[in-house]
């Protein structure tokens, strides 16, 4: 295998255990590795893990995960050594991995897709332009998408897959010195808190039906869509393939609508199959269906618009828009990481609601100007081609 770069070590490919204990020894003693995972989950609801890539400050491997007889635990032991830095880039799925691998998470990590939000990069910034800003590197993304399952690995796989983290090591570096330039260390330790918490990987069934965005409010609507969507959640988990290989969401949403009594109506639904309707899973979600039609109106789920009962105003919420733009433009921080969308109509219609903004670094950035905007002691104006807050006097403002 070649080197990517002058100045990076040579990357080894390992397929036994030996290897990969030899290899991955010398590298509790770092003070941190960078690391990368390729998996398929095309076929699957769990990640199929295929390869994992780690580089120390001497020495890179390729790992196979699916080489024969290979005990992938001396790498597990690494990443869950708590006196080394795992360096990962968008590691939510990388995460999740090693979770369902080994029942924890590989603490302590930094993200550089999220510091980079933090430094200025904009909104999840990919990374391959990251590589190219802070490192003068490029990465060739042709086999992004290849079939990381297939074997054997060619030369050109193995050197992109290494090439991942070798200029990880770079950037990582360069972008934590700008971070403790600038004193917003501890603001990428809050994020790194979220992503090492095992609960931010938590699959609950009972939730999935939000993913759906349902536009009707009928209670016993969304009671049925709940139910048949945690059925759907089991279903996959059970059988480990992917949610819409079950049911699609558009089945979904016309059982919840029609809730079929028994098999022959479940069977009707167009898009589910008549085997699988008279059949246990039919029999299953026909048992969902009825336990949600027996629930009194009040324990049946409810949209955001009907918990609050009324729409925030769309001028308050383009103007908390408008400020959240401004502040991140002037700290150089990802609009995307202050406040979603979700959360800025959240904050416009609910006097102190439990949202990001209003806590931690986000809440000085600003969730303080942004309270003071809904109560009026501060305006926005512009000048200098820039937006600007102005302090309002208790009765300088129009009633």
């Amino acid at each position: 295998m070649r080197p990517q770069k002058p100045g990076f070590p040579e990357p080894q490919l390992i397929t036994t255990t030996e290897a990969l204990a030899a290899f991955c020894a010398p590298l509790h003693a770092e003070a941190y590795v960078t690391v990368d995972t390729e998996f398929m989950r095309e076929r699957t609801f769990y990640p199929d893990l295929c390869v994992v890539q780690v580089a120390g400050a001497s020495a890179t491997a390729v790992i196979d995960a699916e080489a024969g007889g290979i005990d992938l635990a001396p790498l597990w032991a690494l990443l869950l050594d708590q006196a080394v830095t795992k360096v990962f880039h968008a590691a939510r799925q990388d995460i999740e991995i090693v979770l369902l691998k080994t029942g924890r998470t590989p603490t302590p990590l930094f993200d550089t897709q999220v510091a980079a939000m933090v430094a200025g990069f904009g909104d999840q910034v990919a990374y391959d332009a990251l590589v190219a800003a802070l490192a003068g590197g490029h990465i060739d993304k042709a086999f992004r998408f290849t079939d990381w399952s297939a074997r054997p690995l060619s030369p050109d796989q193995l050197a992109y897959a290494a090439s991942d983290v070798t200029w990880l090591r770079r950037v990582y570096e360069k972008l934590h010195a700008r971070l403790e330039r600038d004193g917003r260390l501890a603001w990428v330790a809050e994020e790194m808190a979220k992503l090492a918490d095992p609960e931010t990987y938590r699959l609950d069934p009972e939730t999935a039906w939000l993913r759906l965005k349902p536009r009707s409010a009928n209670r016993k609507y969304l009671a049925a869509l709940r139910a048949v969507a945690a059925w759907r959640e089991r279903e996959a988990m059970r059988l480990n393939i992917p949610r819409q290989r079950v049911v699609k969401d558009e089945s979904l949403a016309e059982i919840a609508a029609a809730r079929p009594a028994d098999a022959a109506a479940l069977a009707r639904v167009r898009g589910f199959p008549r085997g699988l309707a008279e059949g246990r899973a039919g029999a299953a979600l026909l048992a969902a269906l009825a336990e949600a039609a027996a629930l009194p109106d009040d324990a049946a789920p409810a949209t955001a618009e009907r918990r609050d009962g009324a729409r925030p105003s769309p001028a308050l919420v383009a103007l908390l828009k408008v400020l959240l733009a401004a502040k991140c433009e002037e700290h150089r921080v990802a609009s995307r990481l202050v406040a979603s969308s979700d959360e800025i109509e959240q904050l416009a219609a609910e006097e102190a609601p439990p949202v990001p903004a209003l806590h931690g670094w986000r809440r000085k950035l600003f969730g303080e100007d942004a309270l003071a905007l809904k109560a009026g002691r501060i305006a926005l104006s512009s000048g200098g081609r820039q937006v600007r807050l102005v302090p309002l006097g208790p009765t300088s403002h129009a009633d």
